[in-house]
């Protein structure tokens, strides 16, 4: 294949920030992520991404990883189930879990669908819809019966707060018993997003106008959605370095627990359990 050069700006250009995030780290002897459809990807693209987003830490590839964990589990109890990715990029998350039954739909802008498609092509098992997140269509090519899986990666701090509340209820709503996960940034972090942050000399991270401290994420998601059963943070950190040892002091104290960003894994309740008014 030849080498493509991809002409991405804005949020777009961050499908190319985490392709480089979870590739080089795939690449890596003692790498938490094995994925060779990254690198396959990340090969063919003519795209100076160190110049441009600087050395991979790795933080995008533990997101990935932690989310495939939750993935197979979930996989597990519902081999013929069906995965919604919105928002992915060129994530390749549907060939590392793939059990050759489960459905998937991978949603997004049209742009970044024309990209997907180059190196990851759609089949009667894995499917493309070239939509905004935000109208709610998509879910009209869901199909609930063996149970729904949402993956939001890097999509919700992109959005306006009511935007992010309303996509969430949408969901919880439409698919009683869906399972999600998906990031968050805290509130500092937004902010200087929204002043403009550097992560590089040559890149400046677009506006993330959604942030969310860690104590608020369960009171502000159930103030939202009553019908959610369970709310759990997930393990997501530095894979390596000085910010993988001190993880655990960020999370327990107080005073630093609020200014990490946090993967979130969130069940509502079942159609049995609304029924009977109970929370289990």
């Amino acid at each position: 294949m030849n080498r493509f050069v991809p002409d991405l700006a804005g949020v777009s250009e961050t499908m190319l920030l985490a392709l480089h995030n979870r590739a080089e780290e795939a690449k890596r002897p003692d790498g938490i992520l094995t994925d060779p459809d990254s690198v396959r990807i990340y090969e063919t693209i003519d795209y100076d991404f160190v110049h441009r987003f600087g050395i991979s830490e790795g933080s995008l590839a533990v997101r990935a990883a932690e989310t495939d964990q939750v993935l197979r589990h979930w996989l597990a109890a519902h081999p013929n189930g069906f995965v919604v990715s919105l928002g992915e990029g060129l994530e390749t998350q549907v060939r590392r879990v793939d059990n050759g039954r489960m459905r998937w739909l991978s949603v997004d802008l049209p742009e970044a669908i024309r990209l997907r498609e180059r190196y990851i092509p759609p089949t009667d098992r894995f499917r493309h819809l070239a939509a905004n997140v935000l109208d709610p269509a998509w879910m009209d090519a869901v199909d609930p019966s063996s149970g729904v899986f949402i993956v939001a990666q890097g999509l919700f701090m992109y959005l306006e707060p009511e935007a992010v509340r309303r996509l969430f209820v949408d969901i919880a709503e439409r698919f009683l018993g869906v399972e999600m996960v998906f990031d968050v940034i805290p509130r500092w972090f937004s902010r200087l997003t929204l002043w403009g942050l550097r992560r590089t000399p040559n890149y400046c991270l677009p506006p993330m106008p959604w942030g969310i401290n860690s104590d608020e994420i369960e009171p502000t998601l159930r103030h939202w959605c009553p019908l959610l059963a369970t709310v759990e943070l997930l393990r997501y950190h530095m894979p390596r370095g000085l910010l993988h040892h001190f993880d655990p002091v960020f999370r327990l104290n107080p005073l630093f627990r609020n200014a990490v960003p946090n993967l979130v894994h969130v069940k509502t309740m079942c159609s049995e359990a609304v029924t009977s008014g109970t929370g289990s």
